[in-house]
């Protein structure tokens, strides 16, 4: 007998989960996704832009986590995989460009060298003597990131380093993103006792490799996208999923365009503000968990420009905080990458705005083009005149990890009922390899669930 799924999402974490459920189960499932955008693939997005395939949305993923590179195996496509081209990134302090402080973890410095250049020499001899300090941190605890880099380093640490990191990450702040979600490997070593933040982050620095930490995929995300879809061969609704009601051992599901779907396992693979009003009637512990999750915009300018503009040979900036520019950072795709479209005549960059609470992404198309061009001036000194743009806003679409974070989202997994189960970047990492596994994860749980009697 066909078991029937639907998936409501059609995001990387939709994607990957009906790609999981035909993989384990074959011809023997009936998969249906919903999502009313005019293509699937959610925030990864891949436009022409200047000759070139460029994403607008998600742009890279953690090349030393293992989802990535396994699934584009799995879809006959890890000849697709390249990695940067191994210049740097630059930060943007004081109105000046810095190298990006170096033997740091999220921003946090493991001695005064990390910091020097960037914060002042009162700052400088608070880092030196953290070690010295005692450390008072609760095993189990999770407090707000820039509370303790800021308790035991200082605040200019935050402003200059480890905001700017958080910003790119989450679009919002260091005083807000919980310690165990941004730096779970630290939080675990304060748990075990490490006398000091210093000790700490020196344990965790990664190790010297010479692989590039931030891989991508040729062609852009589409590519994913589209070998996904292949793969799981759903039916695609292109509706939005406004009703789960529980009917016998199964589900229905009601659409915007008045369908009625039939479903024995259901995949919720849409933001958490969708999931707290989809759940409300058959799990309102697990709506109520989701509709305490915040969630950022951000916007995007991605833009093309006549090469041999005198931009620096690095991957692109970070902005610290405090800093009288538009955007939170810039990145000089075509560097970083080494695309160039046109025959080397045209290369591309992107700038993304939005922080959690910021007003300005409300800006119009012309405002932020506007506001671009006025920062490219004054951080590189370079006056541009776009060959072509495209500006991409993305509403309500990234989380905010506070603290206990985890714990919240066990709650919201535990009161769910067996036969549903949920997926997203708000889970368990906002980043696509993250999405991938929780992808993975609610595929195995419906799959092997035994309906409620």
């Amino acid at each position: 007998m066909t078991t029937s799924y639907c998936v409501v999402g059609g995001g990387i974490s939709g994607l990957a989960a009906a790609h999981r459920l035909r993989a384990t189960l074959g011809d023997a499932a009936d998969i249906t996704i919903f999502d009313p955008a005019d293509r699937l693939g959610g925030l990864l997005r891949t436009e022409s832009l200047g000759g070139l395939s460029v994403d607008v949305g998600a742009e890279a993923f953690i090349a030393r986590r293992r989802e990535v590179p396994a699934l584009l195996a799995e879809l006959g496509l890890a000849d697709r995989q390249r990695g940067t081209t191994g210049v740097r990134p630059l930060l943007y302090r004081n109105r000046l460009l810095h190298r990006l402080p170096a033997d740091t973890v999220s921003g946090i410095p493991s001695s005064p060298a990390s910091m020097a250049g960037l914060v002042d020499a009162e700052t400088l001899a608070r880092i030196a003597g953290e070690p010295a300090r005692p450390l008072a941190f609760e095993p189990g605890s999770d407090p707000a990131l820039g509370a303790l880099v800021a308790d035991r380093f200082g605040e200019q640490v935050v402003a200059s380093s480890v905001d700017p990191l958080i910003g790119g990450v989450y679009a919002g702040s260091a005083a807000t993103v919980g310690l165990r979600s941004a730096v779970p490997g630290l939080a675990a070593l304060l748990d075990e006792g490490v006398p000091s933040l210093t000790e700490a982050v020196r344990r965790t620095l990664p190790a010297t490799t010479g692989v590039p930490v931030f891989g991508a995929i040729s062609g852009g995300y589409q590519v994913l996208v589209n070998a996904l879809v292949r793969s799981a061969r759903p039916r695609w609704v292109q509706s939005a999923v406004t009703q789960i009601d529980p009917v016998g051992q199964g589900w229905l599901l009601r659409d915007a365009s008045g369908g009625h779907h039939r479903a024995d396992r259901v995949v919720v693979a849409v933001p958490a503000p969708q999931l707290a009003r989809l759940a409300t009637g058959f799990a309102p512990r697990a709506a109520a968990a989701a509709s305490r999750i915040d969630n950022a915009s951000s916007v995007v300018v991605a833009m093309a420009v006549p090469a041999g503009a005198a931009f620096p040979d690095n991957s692109g900036v970070l902005v610290a905080t405090g800093e009288r520019l538009h955007a939170k950072a810039i990145t000089l795709t075509s560097r970083k990458w080494g695309d160039r479209g046109y025959g080397g005549r045209v290369e591309v960059l992107r700038l993304s705005f939005g922080r959690f609470g910021d007003s300005r992404i409300g800006a119009s198309d012309a405002d932020l083009l506007g506001w671009s061009v006025q920062d490219l001036e004054a951080v590189f000194g370079v006056t541009v005149d776009p060959i072509d743009v495209r500006v991409q806003r993305w509403a309500a679409v990234m989380p905010q990890y506070r603290s206990r974070h985890a714990d919240l989202i066990a709650g919201l997994r535990a009161a769910l009922p067996p036969t549903v189960a949920v997926a997203g970047n708000y889970l368990d990492g906002i980043g696509v390899p993250a999405c991938i596994a929780a992808a993975d994860r609610a595929a195995a749980a419906v799959i092997s669930a035994t309906p409620a009697p």
